[in-house]
This record gives C-alpha cells, structure tokens and sequence, in this order.
C-alpha cells in the first residue's frame, strides 16, 4: 500500500480524484484493512496546513486527541481527554473519530458546539453541517464553532466489554437570544436538542422532557438534569 502525504489543499484533491482511502490515525482502519485487503492507496492530511489547526473556534481533523487542550471550549477537551488510552490518544485523530469511529465520542461535543465541518471533496473544499458530513463523508478538514458562554460534560463509568457508556454534552451559546444545545450518546444512538434557556433552568427542563430526551431512562434523565443546571448556571455568571 502506497501511503500519500499530500502538504497542501491541491495535492490532498489530488490524491482523492486518484482513489486514495483516508487513513487518520490508522487507530481504526488498520485491523480493517488486515481482515479485508489494503488498499492500492492512502492518504494521510497530517502535513496539511488546513487539517492541522487548533485555536478556540476550530481543531482540525489531522489533531491528534492528546494535543487538544484548553484553547478548545470544556465539552471538547473533556471529551478527548477520556477517548481510550494515552497511547490511542497519541495517535487517533479528530477526523478519525468523528467520521471513522461507530462510537464517535467527540459527536456530542461538536453537536453543543453547532460545529460547521470544513471538508474536501475531489471538485475542492467546501463547509457542510454535521449532518451532511456523517451521512455523505466526504474528506473532513475541520471543525469550527463560536466560542460558548459555558459547556460541559459527563461520561459515565465503562464497563469492560459493555455498550457503549452514556455521554451528556452541554452548552450556552453567546448569541443575543443564548440557546442551551444538549446532545446525549445513548448505547450507539445519539440524540440532540436546541432550545431557548432565558426562561431558567426549570422551563428548560420541562421542554426537555417533551423531547426525544426526555424519553431517556431514568438515571440516563438524572444526569442530563444534573448537567443542563450546572451549564446554565455557569452561563448566568458569566
């Protein structure tokens, strides 16, 4: 297998119109690849300016988990610091994650954020919503958000050899109306919602319980409340 290493945006579209397989961090694709057959090509986007940033409204897809730090809201960074192992975070990348991974643990996060996916298809670059970008995977960049008033975030325990644990991610964005985002991995299901919070944290979760979340399971509900007060509360100081 022939691993590309494109340095700038034309030489990625390149290896792409050519049939080359991304390859991230390889942390997923590579048992894969030894089941099924390598391809004739990969590409790897870590020497790709544009793949490589980090600052406090975008990380790009070629980052690997363990550079992100506190440039990057809470929810985030709390959300790539309990991905694996230090050795997985050494090498997995965001991209490989959002896009790669059935657990897709930094989902949630880019959800509460209302990240924009800048992506690279074979006709050039392009920005797409998280929808799109999951559902069409298309080469991701990068992400990129507005900065929160506050953010959160809770992953339960795992249990060796378990589902997947619950994850509750949280935000208050900084817009003139703020909106509290919640997103939750429930097993292999993700579930997320948008609603006003200038009434307070009870009107909040009383629309919440109206929703697809509020169907939850009991302790799954708990926590979720636990969270939209704390992140609420936090938005109010600031």
């Amino acid at each position: 297998m022939l691993l590309r290493l494109p340095t700038s945006l034309p030489e990625a579209q390149e290896c792409l119109a050519e049939g080359a397989i991304p390859v991230g961090g390889a942390t997923l694709v590579w048992a894969a690849w030894q089941r099924d057959g390598f391809p004739e090509q990969s590409v790897s986007l870590r020497e790709v300016p544009e793949a490589n940033v980090l600052d406090a409204g975008s990380v790009g897809a070629a980052v690997l988990l363990h550079r992100i730090d506190e440039r990057v809201p809470e929810v985030l960074r709390r959300a790539a610091s309990g991905i694996g192992t230090g050795a997985v975070r050494r090498t997995a990348t965001v991209g490989g994650n959002i896009v790669g991974s059935t657990l897709r643990c930094l989902l949630p996060a880019a959800l509460v954020l209302d990240a924009r996916a800048r992506v690279l298809a074979a006709e050039g670059p392009f920005e797409t919503d998280l929808a799109e970008l999951l559902a069409k995977k298309p080469l991701l960049l990068s992400l990129h958000w507005r900065e929160p008033l506050a953010s959160g975030y809770h992953k339960a325990a795992e249990a060796p050899g378990g589902p997947p644990p619950l994850v509750v991610a949280t935000a208050v964005d900084a817009g003139d109306r703020p909106a509290l985002r919640v997103a939750v991995r429930d097993g292999y299901d993700f579930l997320s919602e948008s609603l006003p919070c200038e009434a307070g944290p009870e009107s909040v979760l009383d629309a919440l319980s109206g929703m697809a979340i509020g169907a939850l399971p009991a302790e799954a509900r708990e926590v979720v409340r636990d969270q939209v007060v704390s992140v609420l509360e936090r938005a109010t100081e600031r």
